[in-house]
């Protein structure tokens, strides 16, 4: 019997900023490859811009068989797999379908590395709140932060992306 040979998807590493062009570089390659990415209004000194950035960075993810893994990893930017518990992470089909849906839709969200918990103290290091400390007192898709004023009692609620916060050692 002859086995066929199977196609899962797998999220690589990339070199820092080397998303779109390891891309370009396995698709020349016959591999196939997505790479998510979200428009961001960039600020320059003179202008502002939108352009398309990768949703997380220095990650792709690629559709191969496992005779196909030394040709992805041979590709300038490529950095290496991603393991799990000491196994080449493998992602179902349907999580690159639920990942093209959410970008489709046009809902607003945020891909954020750092993880926050209940309790914690953060301070917030972007926008126009930028240098406010406060207390995380819940955890969700946009973060919510307790400001306390002083030694008043009195407490302001205020949603923060993610993106923005800080952990405080204290």
């Amino acid at each position: 019997m002859i086995r066929v040979a199977e196609y899962k998807w797998y999220p690589v590493y990339t070199n820092p900023r080397a998303e779109k062009k390891a891309y370009d570089l396995l698709m020349a390659l016959g591999i196939e490859v997505y790479l998510p990415l979200q428009k961001t209004l960039k600020q320059w000194s003179d202008r502002k811009k939108w352009v398309e950035e990768p949703l997380i960075k220095s990650y792709l993810f690629v559709r191969i068989t496992t005779s196909q893994i030394a040709d992805v990893l041979m590709t300038k930017g490529i950095s290496r797999f991603i393991y799990f518990s000491g196994r080449m992470a493998d992602m179902p089909e349907r999580q690159i379908n639920d990942l093209k849906l959410l970008l489709a839709s046009g809902a607003e969200f945020e891909c954020c590395e750092r993880s926050f918990k209940k309790g914690q103290r953060v301070e917030i290091i972007a926008g126009t709140l930028k240098g406010l400390r406060g207390e995380m007192i819940e955890v969700a898709s946009q973060k919510r932060l307790l400001i306390r004023i002083g030694e008043t009692g009195q407490s302001l609620l205020v949603q923060v992306p993610a993106g923005h916060l800080e952990l405080i050692n204290l």
